[in-house]
């Protein structure tokens, strides 16, 4: 939600540009003017800043640790991809023993 002094400073700036005969009424306009806006903020489904900023927060350490993972993956992937073709040289590099002519 968003903080009472700013809709108390909505509100005031409101009155305050009513005619001088229409301040008379003002401590209950204040209130009504006061509750409409709640109301009308609270169908709007906001959040209030600090809310915002540790949700941000927690992306950010999302991403981060995603980031990470992503990195871990890809090297796990090289190693297993690598460790692949490596065997497949080492057979290829072996003399055929049961195969060859002896003289």
């Amino acid at each position: 939600m968003i903080d009472p002094p700013n809709f108390d400073d909505l509100t005031k700036r409101f009155i305050e540009a009513l005619p001088p005969g229409v301040r008379q009424f003002q401590v209950e306009m204040e209130k009504n003017l006061h509750a409409a806006l709640q109301a009308t903020f609270a169908k709007l489904d906001l959040v209030t800043r600090e809310e915002f900023e540790v949700q941000q927060g927690v992306l950010t350490r999302t991403r981060a640790k995603v980031d990470a993972l992503e990195k871990q993956v890809a090297e796990l992937e090289g190693k297993a991809t690598g460790g692949k073709r490596r065997k497949v040289a080492d057979k290829a590099a072996e003399p055929d023993s049961g195969d060859s002519p002896s003289h």
